[in-house]
């Protein structure tokens, strides 16, 4: 018999950086924008590559490849801003690429493994394996934490 759990989904956005597929919950993503042009803001951190205005928004946009230590590499015709909303603070991720919404049983994510070496560590509540896809699932919170 199938519990109520084993059926509970979680609609999530997947999205690319580098060879790696990472997930956000859908209810915390506003939109999927192509990349538009940044203005930068002297004194930010180095992953804050600026601001945009968004249908008359000012949304401070993070670079992920950035903030978790990973190469840069030169914007092609995939790369989107993914908005994402937390609590009050909006903000845009730029991403390599936002592949698509798919549902996923809650109880497929597993803890993150223990990863010696990896910046993003921080930056990962769990992973979920979908057939031959593995999904790193983002903590939100502690990606927006600019305080540090």
């Amino acid at each position: 018999m199938v519990t109520a759990a084993e059926k509970e989904n979680i609609k999530v956005i997947v999205f690319q950086l580098m060879d790696k597929e990472y997930a956000i919950p859908v209810n915390h993503v506003q939109g999927i924008e192509k990349m538009m042009h940044i203005t930068r803001v002297p004194r930010t951190e180095k992953f804050v590559k600026g601001v945009i205005n968004l249908r008359g928004v000012v949304t401070p946009i993070v670079d992920l490849r950035e903030r978790f230590g990973l190469p840069p590499v030169e914007d092609t015709e995939s790369v989107r801003i993914i908005i994402v909303q937390l609590d009050d603070i909006e903000v845009g991720f730029v991403v390599d690429s936002a592949n698509d919404v798919i549902d996923i049983p809650v109880n497929s994510i597993e803890p993150q493994p223990e990863v010696v070496g990896v910046k993003e560590e921080a930056f990962i509540s769990g992973v979920s394996k979908i057939g031959n896809r593995l999904l790193i699932m983002l903590h939100l919170d502690k990606v927006l934490n600019l305080s540090e």
